[in-house]
């Protein structure tokens, strides 16, 4: 099986950017014990800041790879072109948010990306993505 995990924007600062709501651990260090756990599973993983360039992940991803892992930030609030490129691709995206967003802003409430995602998984921590994973897997049996 192979997944590709995308992050959006800011989630290069995993482990240095607001350690209260995002914990303390790199997601590189984080990825070394997910691909520990799961040595069946080949997993790629790519971050951008730019909203293209997470458009042209996706598209790639989409049709080289059994499933996706996308945290797209803020862009999970704003952008229509990333929701477009998830339904046009035919892997599974599962949708991953860090932190409990309902818990937040009220802006971070809704998700333009959800609808079109297989699913949505928040509120975990960096655990969201080994969820998603298990998720995938269970999809990836039917």
């Amino acid at each position: 099986m192979k997944i590709q995990i995308i992050n959006g924007p800011n989630l290069n600062l995993l482990g240095i950017r607001e350690p209260e709501t995002y914990g303390s651990q790199s997601f590189e260090a984080f990825l070394e014990g997910l691909q520990a756990a799961y040595p069946a599973i080949t997993f790629s993983y790519e971050q951008s800041n730019v909203e293209g360039e997470l458009i042209n992940m996706i598209q790639e991803a989409g049709y080289g790879s059994d499933g996706i892992i996308l945290n797209a930030g803020g862009y999970t609030h704003t952008s229509v072109a990333i929701r477009d490129a998830i339904k046009a691709v035919p892997a599974p995206v599962v949708e991953v948010h860090i932190s409990n967003v309902h818990a937040r802003e009220e802006f971070r409430h809704h998700s333009l990306l959800s609808a079109v995602c297989r699913g949505v998984i928040a509120g975990f921590g960096l655990d969201s993505y080994r969820l998603a994973v298990e998720a995938l897997q269970g999809t990836n049996k039917s």
